[in-house]
């Protein structure tokens, strides 16, 4: 898993900030971004699941003050484990 955005995208956009009942159902199902656009999950409070969809899936726990990068064209989803506040950061 990437660490860091790459150095050529800058930021255009941002979710609210979403919490345990309010993270939409989009999010909390498969899915993924446009081609060339890139997200960062930054979690503020608490911990959020986030899984990769693939061969193998893979699972994160991202707690608060962590993020984790996500690709274009990444299969993923997320999962609050109890009570999280967090915010999709889209780069391109």
């Amino acid at each position: 898993m990437r660490k860091n955005l790459p150095q050529s995208v800058a930021k255009y956009a941002e979710s609210p900030l979403f919490n345990e009942h309010t993270v939409p159902d989009k999010l909390t199902s498969n899915h993924d971004l446009k081609p060339g656009v890139w997200g960062r999950i930054c979690v503020m409070s608490g911990t959020l699941d986030y899984n990769v969809s693939g061969d193998p899936p893979r699972a994160y726990s991202i707690k608060g003050g962590q993020h984790v990068i996500i690709e274009p064209g990444q299969l993923h989803f997320v999962t609050p484990t109890g009570k999280v506040e967090f915010k999709v950061e889209f780069y391109r």
